[in-house]
């Protein structure tokens, strides 16, 4: 776990590298997790990514134990954010995986800046929906209402099979929204994310190959969407079977699997 500074806020991510094994050749992925949550919803993939990369994973400003400072939370600013972290970690080009909202932040940043990803995996990613579900409706209460009830059925209602849903999993994020300037930022990153301009027309600009990746019972964003995507030039649509929203957390090995054989290139 480290820190580093963005502006006057202080940001928290992960950094996995063995120090035996350091080398500027060890290619970079960098994993953006969704909204409301943090680094550590990416915990079951990374004993195993971390054997072929070096895996750097930001609480994004605003999130998990980030600051969260009384800003508008749009899409430009994340990307200021965004561009600022790689800067000081000194990544000039890396493999990207996003999911839902990272999943967003991922495909707007390789849409802007196509020459520094030189792969790209989205996993069920925000800001295509046109309407809400109910399922997003009850994250949003229990982000707001942040009691254990709250989030042991949100959480429950986005997995295929609600006894993966860990006691952990709801304490930390009822933890986390009790924190100073959680609510607000939550729900200024759902109206940034609703306000911000299409991207849809503008996936044409996205030039890595692009791996997509959908949960097929995933009731939060639905997988119909994912078809959409597809207007990415050199990408591939995987829908992974009895899975919901985050099929990194419900299926990890089926997950890590996919996403090294693209990575690999063995597809």
């Amino acid at each position: 776990m480290k820190t580093i500074q963005f502006k006057d806020y202080i940001v928290r991510y992960l950094d996995y590298i063995d120090p035996q094994d350091y080398s500027d050749r060890k290619d970079i992925l960098v994993l953006l997790h969704g909204l409301g949550a943090s680094a550590e919803r990416w915990l079951r993939v990374v004993p195993t990514l971390s054997k072929s990369y070096r895996l750097v994973i930001p609480d994004i400003i605003g999130s998990g134990y980030s600051d969260k400072p009384t800003v508008e939370y749009t899409i430009e600013f994340f990307l200021e954010f965004f561009q600022d972290f790689l800067e000081q970690l000194d990544i000039e080009r890396m493999n990207l995986l996003g999911s839902s909202f990272g999943g967003y932040l991922a495909a707007e940043f390789a849409i802007r800046f196509a020459d520094r990803v030189k792969n790209l995996v989205l996993a069920a990613p925000a800001g295509i929906m046109r309407s809400s579900t109910r399922v997003l409706d009850q994250y949003i209460m229990a982000a707001l209402y942040p009691t254990h009830e709250n989030a042991l059925r949100a959480f429950k209602e986005m997995a295929f099979d609600p006894n993966i849903v860990s006691e952990e999993t709801v304490k930390d994020f009822v933890n986390r929204m009790r924190l100073p300037n959680s609510k607000y930022a939550f729900m200024s990153t759902l109206l940034g994310i609703r306000d911000s301009p299409n991207f849809l027309p503008r996936l044409t600009r996205i030039t890595s190959p692009t791996l997509i990746i959908w949960g097929l019972n995933d009731k939060m964003i639905p997988s119909n969407y994912a078809r959409e995507l597809e207007a990415i030039p050199n990408s591939r649509l995987v829908v992974m079977e009895a899975c919901g929203h985050t099929p990194y957390v419900e299926k990890p090995e089926e997950f890590n699997d996919i996403v090294l054989k693209f990575l690999s290139k063995k597809r």
